[in-house]
């Protein structure tokens, strides 16, 4: 189909497909040039640079009163942008926002909306100015820096790019979705951006890993955290890339001894109010449990987010879930697209961005040192024809008494003092009062500070390096004024790569379990060290009837295997028990572990990847015990995994971790004990039921299994009673005898001492460590572990704990 256009008066006829096709393209050429991408010298959309420059040239600076954003926005419309009212005021708004540009541009005084998508109040009632970093912007701009053009309608002029002495482009970033192209740049730090900047001038070979030296990554106005240093390199090494994002969360216990999950910063652009109500929304579908209660509790100092949890929910598990599910956890997918030249859309590299601004702001240097020293020059031309005037005063006078008139008068002193045009002009609207004494020896000083200044600009524009060092003078100085901390912390793994434990550190911490299943870790400094002999303090709100069963001493990173009276074996990260205080009563077992309801745990051992254990042995109340492969509990389910088989009526009560070639130690409630070596057990499989360890005497039973590591000199053992009686022996006072047999007296068992509780091996490492013990009540004392004294092996022991009347120690460990 051909179509008739009238072109100089005549019809030409075209194919309306061609028409289309280049009417089109011009269209996307208008969208990419004039609308949606910035330019990278100035990091600015047109939209955003005639804001800034209308700002600018109407007086509206950081020192001026607030004026009506309807103003600002007619005088945008009016002068240089002819679109609707609204695309120039909502862009205005942005520039305003805190948490949309990491550095904002402009003041706003009123309503200018809010993270959780409120819209900013209507333009008649709001009110605005330049920020001070802002004025960075076009300083300068009057020094025939930039290139200007012609506006809409020819009546004004407009500059084509700002003098930028900031690298917008990075600094703020922008977002801009064009026609067969968009642009996604992150705003960064403005302290490392010059760091990155200075040293690309420094050495013009660096590559993006040197610049990533100085500029780490992103750095959201949200704050937050990204992930993989890789990811990061490869956005800045390519131009375009995901980069994983995470708002900031910490998992907290409330006075009550409830979990919550507490959000303080946000992912980029992720608007607040959607997220809760996406929470909520999964919680009422279901799809996400554990949560009780969500709420909003941000106001003008941050952002606060309170998720409280159910008293049955894992916090880290509610927490990942969130992560999977919600903007918590968010790709911020880089694609730095700007124009270069103002007309050629590229994606550029880290590198090339900030090559092209150091150019731009190169040439700006230049061509506002030529215009200072044109002007200096100006006005050093006009000081020397006023000097001359002055040294000879009188014929000055003359020669323009004798003219008729100012035209003559202009004429004869250019001819006879060989003056120029504007100096004769000068002379002659020269005042009386400059023949003053004081003011000819201005005149002087003016020219010879201009002759100066004239010098070291000429010297300047001869020296590339002294322009470039100049615009590093510059940088720095505005950094100097506006640089600020980064908010986004990078974590170098990714989230794929990345353990929970890299955030954690490797902490010491007590774990405590009871009778009826319930688990919590504690900080050892809440309980403060006492005397021996002392009552201690409340360490847990029990239930009635529980009681503490066991205490252990680990390190956060360590790995935590639970067994069972049954003979099974549960496995968690210690971290993964949360963190409580010291007197509420933990969380249910249940909560963390399959553990079925008729089983206890009976064991819990703690243990790291970097221990050079082989085998994991254990012992039963009626004294059988065994020796299994390590390895073979690689691969524990959540479900548990069999790690004895168990004769009617006994129960797995202690497992420790070997070398192989160790000692073993069992001590029974009614105080005697057996040493024997571990090569006198072989290894066994998981569902093996074990051999006999020691020899019980009537209702007798092990209350304690411990392990004599190899080659380890002064080893002793500590042993406790039921009423708070405790003392050290040397190991040496312990014969080696073959397992099985009854072994031989470990304490004197009295009334006053009560049956044994337990007994574990210590060695001279223990000596400068505390001792804890608890009650069966949950009363915990913390003692210096040398102020139990070394005794013999026969003897009662001295008071280390003194139980309150119906209670008595339920078990110890050593921190």
């Amino acid at each position: 189909m051909q179509e008739k256009v009238f072109h100089d008066g005549k019809i030409e006829e075209r194919s309306i497909t061609d028409e289309v096709r280049q009417s089109y393209l011009d269209y996307a050429m208008s969208v990419i040039v004039a609308r949606a991408l910035p330019d990278v010298r100035d990091g600015l959309k047109p939209v955003h640079r005639r804001i800034l420059y209308s700002m600018w040239s109407s007086g509206l600076r950081s020192t001026s009163k607030f004026r009506k954003s309807a103003t600002v926005v007619g005088e945008v419309l009016g002068k240089y942008h002819p679109h609707g009212d609204t695309a120039v005021y909502d862009t205005m708004v942005r520039l305003a926002q805190d948490f949309s540009l990491r550095y904002p541009l402009v003041w706003g005084q009123g309503n200018f909306g809010s993270m959780d998508g409120d819209s900013a109040a209507a333009y008649r009632y709001t009110e605005t100015k330049l920020k001070a970093i802002a004025e960075e912007m076009l300083l300068d701009i009057d020094k025939d820096t930039v290139d200007f053009i012609p506006n809409f309608d020819g009546m004004h002029q407009e500059p084509l790019v700002l003098p930028a002495k900031l690298p917008q482009l990075l600094l703020n970033g922008t977002v801009g979705i064009a026609v067969g192209m968009a642009t996604n740049i992150p705003p960064h730090n403005l302290n490392e951006l010059v760091d990155g900047i200075c040293h690309l001038i420094e050495s013009p070979e660096a590559t993006v890993d040197d610049l990533m030296q100085f500029i780490k990554g992103p750095d959201f106005p949200t704050g937050g955290t990204i992930y993989n240093t890789k990811d990061i390199r490869e956005a800045y090494a390519t131009g375009k890339g995901p980069i994983m994002a995470r708002a900031k969360t910490e998992i907290v216990e409330n006075k009550s001894g409830q979990f919550q999950i507490i959000v303080t910063e946000m992912t980029y652009a992720t608007n607040k109010s959607s997220l809760i109500m996406k929470i909520a929304d999964l919680v009422k579908e279901d799809k996400l449990q554990g949560i009780k209660d969500l709420r909003d509790e941000s106001d003008r100092n941050g952002v606060r987010i309170v998720i409280d949890l159910k008293k049955d929910a894992f916090p880290q598990k509610v927490l990942n879930k969130l992560y999977q599910m919600t903007d918590l956890q968010k790709n911020f997918n880089v694609n730095m697209l700007a124009l270069v030249d103002g007309v050629d859309p590229q994606i550029l590299t880290l590198k090339a961005i900030l090559e092209h601004y150091i150019k731009h702001r190169e040439m700006v240097v230049v061509r506002r040192t030529e215009y200072d020293l044109k002007k200096n020059k100006e006005r050093a031309h006009i000081l020397e024809g006023l000097k001359k005037a002055l040294d000879f005063i009188d014929a000055v006078i003359e020669t323009i008494r004798k003219s008729p008139t100012k035209e003559e008068a202009h004429a004869n002193l250019m001819k006879k003092f060989k003056l120029s045009d504007l100096q004769s002009t000068a002379i002659l609207e020269m005042r009386l009062q400059t023949l003053a004494g004081l003011e000819r020896k201005r005149i002087e000083d003016e020219l010879a500070e201009k002759m100066k200044l004239i010098a070291y600009l000429e010297d300047l524009l001869k020296h590339r390096k002294k322009i470039l060092a100049l615009v590093k003078s510059e940088l720095v100085e505005v950094r100097d004024k506006f640089g600020d901390e980064r908010r986004t912390k990078v974590i170098k793994t990714g989230v794929t790569e990345f353990k929970q434990e890299d955030l954690i550190p490797n902490n010491e911490a007590i774990i405590t379990l009871t009778e009826d299943g319930y688990i919590k870790r504690m900080n050892p400094s809440v309980y403060r060290v006492q005397k021996r002999g002392g009552k201690g303090v409340i360490g847990a709100t029990t239930k009635e009837e529980d009681r503490i069963a066991q205490v252990l001493s680990i390190e956060m990173h360590d790995n935590l295997m639970f067994f069972t009276n049954t003979g099974k074996v549960f496995q968690t990260k210690a971290y993964e028990i949360p963190e409580s205080t010291r007197t509420s009563k933990g969380q249910a077992i249940v909560n963390f572990l399959q553990v079925a309801q008729a089983e206890k745990i009976t064991a819990m051992i703690a243990f790291n990847n970097s221990d050079a254990f082989k085998y994991l042995f254990m012992a039963t109340e009626n004294g059988i015990i065994k020796k299994t492969k390590l390895e073979d509990f690689e691969n524990v389910r959540r479900s548990g995994l069999i790690a004895i088989g168990l004769d009617k009526g006994d129960t797995l009560g202690w497992v420790s971790p070997t070398t192989g070639a160790d000692d073993v130690v069992l001590t029974t409630n009614d105080g005697q004990a057996i040493r024997f070596k571990e090569t006198d057990v072989r290894p066994m499989g998981r569902n093996a039921s074990g051999v006999r360890g020691m020899k019980l005497k009537n209702i007798d039973r092990i209350v304690g299994m411990d392990i004599l590591p190899k080659d380890v000199k002064g080893l002793e053992l500590l042993i406790l009673s039921q009423n708070g009686f405790g003392k050290r022996s040397e190991m040496k006072s312990y014969k080696v005898q073959k397992r099985g047999g009854s072994g031989i007296k470990t304490m004197k068992i009295t009334s006053k001492t009560g049956k044994l509780v337990g007994a574990t091996v210590t060695s001279m490492a223990d000596i400068e460590s505390d001792l804890i013990l608890t009650s069966e009540k949950g009363t915990i004392i913390r003692v210096p572990f040398k102020s139990v004294p070394l005794l013999g092996r026969v003897t009662q022991g001295v008071r280390v704990m003194k139980p309150q009347p119906g209670d008595s120690v339920a078990a110890f460990t050593i921190l």
